[in-house]
């Protein structure tokens, strides 16, 4: 497996593999590059037996992952995601850590909601943004929310765009814990060590019960969509939402009303 990386920064050390988003100049947002280098690492973390625990999360203070570029979501690059990471992360049967820094929001914020556990920075701040910028996801990605906070909550995040702290994160079930900045990498290593000494074979077997539910609704999204909107790529909602965001102004969605 070549674990030579672009977009992340990959490192195993003392029975945990980090996964680091570096993309800071766009607030650690991924292409399809980024996806593939986080799937090469997921895989290996969970193969090698010196690995027990994993976490992820992004490079700087500023964001944990802010979702797709929308540089590249308006060239068509939704269209070319080569598979779902949420997916990836449930199949690694090895407790798997959000170690949420910053801004968590779209395909950040679900991405740590599928993670076992998240331990966030005070400072940090999680939300959707699909409604917003024509980014539809669809299927487990976004019901599995639903399963941690509740229906009502889950279609206020998913339908209303909404940001929210991550004191109310904590609230809400979203998070494990939340402390200052300065002392989240020491609470991360907590999580870790306590999760190390635990039986790696028990964990495997509890998360793989847990992640049974869901599969059924494996690989649904795509099916979602193309019942509700065939063809939506090419209908030009996609492009506005991108092109709105990029032009800093208010998208105009009534033609697709």
């Amino acid at each position: 497996m070549d674990l030579t990386f672009h977009d992340i920064i990959y490192h195993k050390a003392d029975g945990v593999a980090r996964i680091t988003i570096n993309r800071p100049e766009t607030y650690n947002a991924f292409t399809d590059i980024t996806l593939r280098e986080m799937n090469a690492a997921l895989e290996d973390a969970k193969t090698d037996h010196d690995v027990g625990v994993v976490v992820i999360t992004g490079s700087g203070r500023n964001a944990f992952c802010s979702g797709g570029d929308v540089f590249w979501e308006a060239q068509g690059g939704l269209e070319r995601i080569p598979f779902n990471i949420n997916d990836r992360i449930g199949q690694c049967l090895k407790p798997v850590i959000a170690r949420v820094n910053g801004y968590a929001i779209g395909a950040g914020n679900h991405m740590a909601y599928h993670c076992d556990f998240t331990i966030a920075a005070e400072h940090a701040i999680f939300g959707q943004n699909g409604p917003r910028v024509g980014s539809p996801a669809s299927g487990e990605t976004v019901s599995f929310l639903s399963h941690i906070v509740g229906h009502k909550r889950a279609r206020e995040m998913w339908m209303l765009s909404r940001r929210y702290s991550a004191r109310q994160a904590y609230e809400w079930g979203l998070a494990n814990a939340v402390v200052p900045y300065d002392r989240l990498d020491a609470e991360v290593d907590r999580w870790c060590r306590e999760l190390l000494a635990l039986s790696p074979t028990c964990l495997k077997i509890l998360k793989a019960s847990y992640e049974a539910e869901f599969d059924y609704l494996r690989g649904a999204g795509d099916k979602i969509r193309s019942m509700v909107s065939p063809n939506y790529f090419r209908t030009g909602e996609q492009q506005e939402g991108a092109a709105a965001f990029l032009e800093r102004r208010a998208p105009d969605f009534s033609p697709w009303r």
